[in-house]
């Protein structure tokens, strides 16, 4: 965990209010991204560079739809370079962070997304590094099946998903997944003609999730996943038929900025125009959504 950041003066991006407006040598950081998207309701990413053990903030910003780096304020910074209050080019590693609406301290929050160790004045970011998400998810697997174990009824088995599989005839869990570090909660998820629709969030993909908005009446697995048998929202009917549409597990920042799904999406299933009730599919790996990064300090 990162430790309480020094009491240094931020000083923002090209385009905020900025007594430095010449670069400085040692206090310039610039950032690039793969694969991050923006923030809503006034949740933001802040940068932080690890000098002396203790975390600097870089500056907070946002991104646009092409991915370009923007203060709050909604101005462009140039470049991705941001100046700092004090010489950092002695840095040991570079973290981003997702931030909650309104946050004026100097700490860190727990969801520490990619971040890397400096070596010759650069960082490459990624999930793996072990101050942020702290696993590459490369072990990960899943399977789901097909079912409405919390309705009564017999003809609506294709409107719920269960991240389980069968064994025998008895049910098993179907997630692996590493655990997840404080700031940092998974969700599960069934794209319904198009549209992502929660199936709840879970920390253990051996237990029950967190909440069973849209399922019936009686008792589920224990096990995460959904019935979609009532309370379905605006435009969608429920019950409803899942074939076409797709199984995704997610890794949200906890408070989360949205109620759509987060860009990390580690797993996916195609659930076929033909599957089938109560069948065990397999779900694959999908590292290419895991955000990474390059930081340059000058």
């Amino acid at each position: 965990m990162l430790a309480a950041v020094l009491s240094v003066g931020i000083l923002t991006a090209c385009g905020d209010d900025d007594d430095l407006t010449e670069p400085v040598v040692g206090r310039t950081v610039s950032l690039s991204f793969t694969g991050l998207e923006p923030l809503a309701n006034g949740f933001h990413y802040e940068g932080w560079v690890i000098l002396n053990g203790q975390p600097v903030s870089t500056g907070k910003f946002n991104l646009t739809a092409s991915g370009s780096l923007v203060s709050l304020s909604g101005m462009p910074i140039a470049n991705g370079t941001f100046t700092v209050g004090q010489d950092v080019r002695s840095s040991s590693a570079v973290v981003l962070t997702i931030e909650p609406a309104g946050d004026v301290d100097a700490v860190p929050a727990d969801s520490k997304l990619i971040g890397g160790a400096v070596t010759g004045g650069a960082a490459a970011m990624s999930v793996g590094f072990s101050g942020a998400l702290g696993n590459s998810f490369s072990g990960v697997a899943g399977n789901y099946l097909l079912a409405t174990p919390t309705s009564a009824s017999t003809t609506d088995e294709l409107s719920g998903i269960w991240f389980m599989r069968l064994v025998n005839g008895t049910g098993q869990a179907g997630l692996t997944l590493p655990v997840l570090p404080a700031g940092w909660v998974y969700e599960g998820w069934a794209v319904i003609g198009g549209r992502p629709v929660t199936t709840g969030r879970f920390t253990n993909g051996a237990l029950a999730d967190q909440s069973a908005p849209f399922s019936g009446p009686m008792a589920g697995p224990p096990f995460p996943g959904e019935d979609f048998i009532r309370n379905a929202p605006s435009g969608l009917t429920f019950p409803t038929s899942l074939r076409g549409g797709m199984a995704v597990i997610s890794i949200e920042p906890q408070p989360d900025d949205s109620p759509a799904p987060f860009a990390p999406k580690p797993l996916l299933g195609m659930i076929a125009v033909d599957a089938s009730q109560h069948f065990t599919y397999a779900m694959s790996p999908n590292l290419s959504s895991l955000p990474t990064g390059n930081a340059t300090i000058r």
